[in-house]
Protein backbone atom coordinates (compact mmCIF):
# COMPACT_ATOMS: atom_id res chain seq x y z
CA UNK A 1 0.00 0.00 0.00
CA UNK A 2 2.86 2.38 0.79
CA UNK A 3 4.27 1.74 -2.65
CA UNK A 4 1.05 3.01 -4.27
CA UNK A 5 1.12 6.09 -2.07
CA UNK A 6 4.63 7.01 -3.25
CA UNK A 7 3.72 6.41 -6.88
CA UNK A 8 0.71 8.70 -6.50
CA UNK A 9 2.80 11.41 -4.81
CA UNK A 10 5.47 11.22 -7.51
CA UNK A 11 2.81 11.50 -10.22
CA UNK A 12 1.33 14.59 -8.58
CA UNK A 13 4.75 16.23 -8.27
CA UNK A 14 5.58 15.57 -11.93
CA UNK A 15 2.20 16.89 -13.07
CA UNK A 16 2.56 20.05 -10.99
CA UNK A 17 6.05 20.68 -12.41
CA UNK A 18 4.81 20.34 -15.98
CA UNK A 19 1.86 22.63 -15.21
CA UNK A 20 4.17 25.29 -13.75
CA UNK A 21 6.40 25.19 -16.84
CA UNK A 22 3.34 25.41 -19.09
CA UNK A 23 2.16 28.52 -17.21
CA UNK A 24 5.62 30.05 -17.49
CA UNK A 25 5.63 29.64 -21.26
CA UNK A 26 2.04 30.81 -21.62
CA UNK A 27 2.91 33.99 -19.71
CA UNK A 28 5.69 34.69 -22.19
CA UNK A 29 3.33 34.10 -25.12
CA UNK A 30 0.82 36.56 -23.68
CA UNK A 31 3.44 39.17 -22.87
CA UNK A 32 5.67 39.80 -25.89
CA UNK A 33 7.31 42.72 -24.09
CA UNK A 34 8.88 40.25 -21.66
CA UNK A 35 10.35 38.34 -24.59
CA UNK A 36 11.65 41.55 -26.15
CA UNK A 37 13.41 42.52 -22.91
CA UNK A 38 14.95 39.05 -22.55
CA UNK A 39 16.14 39.12 -26.18
CA UNK A 40 17.83 42.48 -25.56
CA UNK A 41 19.55 41.03 -22.49
CA UNK A 42 20.72 38.05 -24.53
CA UNK A 43 22.02 40.31 -27.32
CA UNK A 44 23.87 42.39 -24.75
CA UNK A 45 25.49 39.28 -23.32
CA UNK A 46 26.45 38.13 -26.83
CA UNK A 47 28.09 41.50 -27.51
CA UNK A 48 30.31 40.82 -24.48
CA UNK A 49 31.17 37.35 -25.74
CA UNK A 50 28.84 35.60 -23.28
CA UNK A 51 26.46 32.91 -24.51
CA UNK A 52 22.78 33.24 -23.62
CA UNK A 53 22.89 29.59 -22.57
CA UNK A 54 25.85 30.07 -20.24
CA UNK A 55 25.49 29.38 -16.55
CA UNK A 56 26.00 33.10 -15.90
CA UNK A 57 23.04 34.02 -18.14
CA UNK A 58 20.79 31.29 -16.76
CA UNK A 59 21.58 32.27 -13.16
CA UNK A 60 20.81 35.90 -13.97
CA UNK A 61 17.38 35.01 -15.41
CA UNK A 62 16.77 32.72 -12.47
CA UNK A 63 17.38 35.58 -10.03
CA UNK A 64 15.45 38.18 -12.05
CA UNK A 65 12.37 36.01 -12.49
CA UNK A 66 12.60 34.11 -9.20
CA UNK A 67 12.79 30.79 -11.05
CA UNK A 68 14.71 27.60 -10.60
CA UNK A 69 17.72 27.35 -12.88
CA UNK A 70 15.93 24.60 -14.82
CA UNK A 71 12.90 26.82 -15.43
CA UNK A 72 15.15 29.76 -16.34
CA UNK A 73 16.94 27.58 -18.89
CA UNK A 74 13.64 26.38 -20.37
CA UNK A 75 12.39 29.97 -20.53
CA UNK A 76 15.54 31.19 -22.28
CA UNK A 77 15.44 28.38 -24.86
CA UNK A 78 11.77 29.11 -25.56
CA UNK A 79 12.27 32.87 -25.91
CA UNK A 80 15.36 32.50 -28.10
CA UNK A 81 13.65 29.96 -30.33
CA UNK A 82 10.56 32.10 -30.88
CA UNK A 83 11.77 35.68 -30.72
CA UNK A 84 15.53 35.98 -31.22
CA UNK A 85 16.95 32.91 -32.97
CA UNK A 86 20.08 34.84 -33.95
CA UNK A 87 21.17 34.88 -30.31
CA UNK A 88 23.96 32.47 -29.38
Amino acid sequence: MRYLYWIAMASIAITQGAFAQSNLLENVKRNPEESRVLCEQFRSLNSKGISASSQEAINSISRQKNLSTTDAEILSIYVIGLHCPEVN
